[in-house]
């Protein structure tokens, strides 16, 4: 056992893409002896290359085994794991649950000694090589075990969880698909049926662009192969949102088709409203629903500017809630939008003037 991990035993991570790697590093840093097996041999060799684990052997005893394949595969792999392994526990990361307990179920698998999982963590690029130690550290880490898990099995994929940095979270398996239909899989769809609007727009509009549209359509990158999977494993509650976001939809383009009849810019209105009142329900930092103001100074474009800004915040005893960053694409500035409690804004705002920094929209 290593002192600095509540994981002990040796694990094994079958699928060395983004998040097995990812894991993979984490467990590794930790002292854990970690195996890595891969269907791809170029995938095994760069996550093995990279540090994430050594690759499996003949003489390997898995305490543990998290299989991280893409979801048409998941049951699959869990399956043949727990007959591999008689005396391991074994979890998955995939991004839906309740289908694989079903067919894990259909088959008669040993389900006292599997637990399902998803780390709430992820990046627009996959595989080993955009694999990270930090990925989970902060994210929700979701454990579904079954109705006959044992507490020991469920303890153990919770250490795994805990040693990644992540915060366990334990849901059913249907209750864990209805929520990631809602924060997860419909916000794909929306901003993929966004982003697609952008083929063939002329270059002049699309250099208007700004953070509002890059922040909308920013997922949309997302590999498509593993979205057609993870989309039609949980297709029952995205439909039934995707069907509301449509009758949103409709009822906008209603309005806008003739926006002077009557009940036309109340019904908008009533649509914008209810978006104000659906993010500020999105829990921020440190899963506080607390509302900020935002800023925009203007940073010129060279070395240590924005440096300079948040060392100069610090010094006027502003705490800094969050930061967004993005070009100005004619000109040679940055536009850095500083989140701050509301209190503090006309202050910072008259303070950094007085210092000579520019305030988007503001005095100068």
């Amino acid at each position: 056992m290593n002192a600095l991990a509540r994981t002990t035993g040796q694990v094994r991570i079958v699928g060395a893409g983004l998040l097995g790697a990812s894991l993979g590093h984490v467990l590794t840093s930790l002292g854990v002896d970690v195996v890595l097996a891969d269907a791809s041999r170029t995938a095994l060799s760069i996550a093995v290359d990279y540090g994430a684990g050594r690759r499996a052997g003949a003489e390997d005893a898995p305490s543990i085994v998290i299989v991280a394949v893409p979801p048409d595969a998941t049951a699959a792999v869990v399956l043949a794991e727990l007959a591999a392994w008689p005396t391991a526990i074994v979890t998955d990361v995939a991004s839906v649950k309740q289908g694989i307990l079903d067919d894990l179920i259909a088959v008669g698998a040993d389900l006292q000694r599997y637990v399902g999982s998803h780390p709430m963590a992820g990046r627009e690029r996959g595989g080993a090589i955009a694999a990270r130690a930090d990925l989970f550290l902060g994210r929700p880490w979701v454990l579904a075990p079954s109705a006959v898990s044992t507490p020991d099995a469920l303890w153990a994929i919770e250490n795994v969880a805990a040693d990644a940095g992540a915060i366990p979270i334990i849901m059913g398996a249907r209750e864990h698909d209805d929520a990631v239909a809602l924060v997860s899989h419909v916000p794909q769809v929306v901003a993929s049926a966004l982003a697609a609007r952008l083929q063939g727009a002329v270059p002049e509009a699309i250099g208007l662009a700004g953070g509002g549209l890059r922040d909308t359509t920013r997922i949309a990158e997302s590999d498509p192969a593993l979205w057609v999977q993870i989309l039609g494993a949980n297709s029952g509650p995205v439909v039934d949102i995707l069907r509301g976001v449509r009758d949103d939809l409709d009822a906008a383009i209603v309005a806008l088709e003739n926006p002077d009849a009557p009940g036309a810019r109340r019904a908008l209105a009533d649509l914008l409203a209810a978006g104000n009142a659906g993010v500020a329900s999105i829990p921020g930092k440190h899963g506080r629903s607390e509302r900020f103001t935002s800023i925009t100074v203007l940073i010129d474009d060279r070395p240590g500017e924005l440096a300079r800004l948040l060392t100069e915040i610090g010094e006027l005893g502003v705490n800094m809630e969050d930061l967004h960053l993005e070009h100005s694409p004619s000109a040679q500035v940055g536009l850095a939008e500083i989140s701050i409690v509301p209190e503090a804004e006309a202050d910072l705002i008259a303070a950094l003037v007085e210092r000579g920094w520019r305030i988007a929209g503001g005095a100068e």
